[in-house]
């Protein structure tokens, strides 16, 4: 263990702008470029020291992927990965001559094959996530749009019905002013 994980797990939880404020002081963020002041009004001379910090941390605007389908992800990457080392030593031994071409190019399939399986088991790992835990799907704009046009069809046949039965309780058609 070197010394920067020793550091990072003795360290308490604080964000990273607030330890880079603490490990080099209130004089900036580098010696060697001088802190920007802002001076009052003329007559006061009032003075204020101010830092701005490097950024700013901001909420993530989507949410983590979760720990399934990422672990799922890095496996993919790995397989891919390997995959993709062992295509080129296959292509180069197939290039050299070399005895061990064949079995590498035989075994090169066999990783596509693998690798084909890990990304389609994020695909669905995913799926199943998002159907386990409920995530809101958005719909699409063509059902919000049928959605629409139904409220406004009952909200007119609403209005309609209504209407007649305002007219029934008032004593039937044929009274043109209301005493």
């Amino acid at each position: 263990m070197g010394t920067a994980e020793r550091e990072r797990r003795e360290a308490p939880e604080e964000s990273v702008a607030a330890r880079s404020r603490g490990r080099w002081g209130q004089e900036g963020s580098d010696p060697d470029i001088p802190v920007q002041r802002r001076f009052g009004a003329a007559t006061g001379g009032d003075q204020h020291q101010y830092d701005r910090p490097l950024w700013v941390e901001e909420p993530a605007r989507r949410h983590p992927t979760p720990d399934p389908v990422r672990r799922a992800a890095v496996r993919a990457v790995l397989v891919i990965s390997v995959t993709l080392i062992q295509a080129m030593v296959a292509f180069l031994c197939a290039m050299a001559g070399s005895w061990p071409a064949f079995p590498m190019v035989i075994s090169s399939v066999a990783s596509t094959v693998v690798a084909t399986w890990a990304v389609v088991d994020v695909w669905v790992t995913r799926q199943v996530w998002n159907q386990r835990h409920g995530v809101v799907s958005e719909p699409s704009s063509t059902a919000r749009a049928l959605r629409r046009e139904r409220r406004a069809r009952r909200r007119q046949e609403r209005t309609a019905l209504r209407d007649r039965d305002r007219i029934a309780r008032r004593g039937g058609t044929g009274r043109l002013s209301h005493t």
